[in-house]
């Protein structure tokens, strides 16, 4: 699969490089035409028909990055994956750049400046650089909000406000990254879209981290689950819709774990581990918007099961001639 070249890994948000946020490049992909277009999100209406609905993960997204002490004294960064019931299954890395995994005690410490107090349980069997952690003491999410900073990689070197991880719609607070797709969209677009009868509908996913800082593990792409909600409200849209397109991979996977047997999404709720894969039958939507992805992510075997493979490699290969950028501040596709 086609990867983006260095200064294709976008570093700041639209909005902080002098664009709007529905300013950024899209690609268009007709799986049915097999064409490819060029143009922004913000004209995006016009590849949309009445009676389609967009649906949006709302969830909100944590600065999770949370610098912490160990009993020797020196600092380490923890990620939480997951947070569930008072245990986290979080990634240790070094508190510095370029954040390179740690080695943890089973039984040590881990104090947060606040007073939040996280107690080393062991490794996690199925994702081995993952450490099962329980909460000793403090609010783990005043914590994070108070103390934390978003989770960032090497392509984005200097530190970017909370604001430009969120979505406009963004209302669950629970995402350790932020669900990207959602960002382009302004409100001004999405009133746009309202008039000329493209509907609207949200779910929740918490999106976990997308990589575990280490290229051999991550080729291997160890499964995290997610939490997930689906609305009954959210249910009846995507059943009753001419078209359901889904603005982001996370959506996706919400809405699939919320399939029957039978094709109907049914309001549901709880953890998801759900792989899709080149070979799944999308059964809940018919479009995606999603950003651009690197391999080996598994954001690209979702995108392998909306589109032949000849298909979306033609179309990265155009977004990376044409200078798109890629991942979370990056440019976005639509295939439909």
């Amino acid at each position: 699969m086609i990867a983006a070249r260095p200064e294709q890994r976008a570093a700041l948000p639209a909005e902080l490089r002098g664009l709007r946020r529905d300013g950024a490049r899209l690609c268009v992909v007709d799986r049915w035409a097999g064409s490819i277009t060029h143009t922004t999100v913000a004209r995006i209406g016009e590849h949309l028909e009445a009676g389609t609905l967009l649906v949006v993960n709302s969830s909100r997204t944590l600065p999770a990055a949370l610098r912490v002490r160990r009993s020797d004294g020196t600092d380490v960064q923890v990620r939480p994956a997951v947070r569930r019931g008072g245990r986290w299954d979080a990634l240790a890395v070094e508190a510095l750049p370029p954040h390179r995994n740690v080695q943890l005690r089973s039984g040590e410490i881990l104090r947060a400046d606040s007073g939040l107090c996280l107690r080393v349980i062991g490794q996690r069997v199925d994702a081995r650089l993952l450490w099962h952690m329980a909460l000793e003491s403090g609010d783990e999410l005043e914590t994070l909000l108070r103390d934390g900073e978003p989770i960032r990689y090497s392509y984005v070197p200097n530190p970017v406000a909370l604001e430009h991880y969120q979505t406009v719609f963004a209302r669950a607070p629970g995402s350790v990254e932020t669900p990207s797709a959602g960002r382009h969209l302004t409100w001004e677009l999405l009133t746009s879209l309202r008039s000329q009868g493209v509907g609207l509908a949200d779910i929740v996913l918490h999106c976990s981290i997308s990589s575990l800082q280490d290229d051999d593990v991550d080729a291997r792409k160890p499964l995290i689950e997610e939490w997930f909600d689906v609305s009954e409200v959210a249910a009846r849209a995507v059943n009753a819709a001419a078209r359901v397109v889904a603005v982001g991979t996370s959506v996706v996977r919400a809405l699939e774990s919320s399939v029957d047997a039978e094709g109907t999404v049914r309001a549901r709720r709880g953890w998801t581990n759900l792989a899709i894969t080149p070979d799944s039958d999308i059964r809940s939507v018919e479009g995606l918007l999603s950003g651009l992805h690197e391999p080996p992510a598994t954001h690209l075997d979702m995108l392998h099961a909306f589109v032949e493979s000849p298909l979306l490699e033609r179309a990265y290969q155009e977004a990376r001639d044409r200078g798109y950028l890629w991942h979370e501040f990056g440019d976005a596709m639509l295939i439909l």
